[in-house]
């Protein structure tokens, strides 16, 4: 069997004093049912500082997020923590794991063509390459995760595109950004959004991140100034909306 095990990714395991509910009063997304779902944590004005995916492990939640932010999210879960009687640290046994097709796990809460996403312990050999061709794929289909990507507190959860792929929920209640978040869904006032364009259609005073070798180029575009046309077809809709 091929590797499949995302080594740029990492698991934070929350156990203790309903961990869904600390989490359901901190994340966009509602972890409330059916898992997994893509979150994120924001500051109080609605901007991206991490984001993720939320499992479950029985009565424990598993985060899945990038490896290279996964202390700095541990601390900021921590604090808000308090004295609640919830263990946050990172999982050492399971992993993440991706295929771009098959029927192993689940199919990425996203956006289906993202293809099949699972947690286990890590493949035997520990070989690498996975993650080069996730980025590729992923990127491929215009979706952007990642504080690279996402702008590392810069950018507004919906102009991330949270929407159109499934990491924000309207009804759920409070959570930190929710005020802001809320009001320019209602207001349909999404002036911005994160697009994944060709490297030779850059755009350098608009680019967040670049990746030549793959011929892309991750932009944060004024809606007026994209083209229907270029974008994915998931995000049509939202570009087509009057508010947009």
């Amino acid at each position: 069997m091929a590797n499949t095990t995302l080594n740029d990714r990492a698991l934070i395991r929350l156990s203790g004093d309903d961990a869904r509910g600390f989490l359901q009063g901190l994340v966009t997304n509602d972890v409330s049912g059916n898992l997994p779902v893509w979150a994120a944590l924001l500051t109080a004005q609605g901007k991206a500082l991490f984001d993720f995916l939320i499992w479950a492990d029985e009565a424990d939640v598993l985060i899945d997020c990038e490896a290279a932010a996964a202390d700095d999210l541990t601390r900021r879960l921590t604090l808000y923590r308090l004295r609640r009687a919830i263990t946050i640290e990172r999982e050492e046994v399971l992993r993440v794991h991706w295929a771009p097709e098959g029927d192993l796990g689940v199919i990425d809460p996203r956006f289906a063509e993202l293809g099949q996403r699972w947690l286990a312990p890590a493949d035997e050999d520990g070989a690498g390459g996975v993650e080069a061709a996730w980025r590729a794929h992923r990127l491929a289909l215009g979706v952007t995760e990642g504080r690279a990507e996402l702008g590392d507190g810069a950018t507004l959860w919906l102009e991330c595109n949270a929407a159109e792929l499934n990491g924000v929920s309207f009804s759920k209640g409070c959570y930190v950004g929710q005020e802001n978040t809320a009001r320019m869904n209602w207001r349909q006032k999404v002036n911005r959004r994160l697009l994944v364009v060709p490297i030779t259609e850059a755009d350098e005073k608009r680019q967040v991140i670049s990746y030549p070798e793959l011929g892309w180029s991750v932009e944060h575009r004024r809606v007026e100034g994209i083209d229907p046309a270029k974008a994915p077809a998931w995000m049509h809709s939202a570009l087509l909306s009057p508010g947009s």
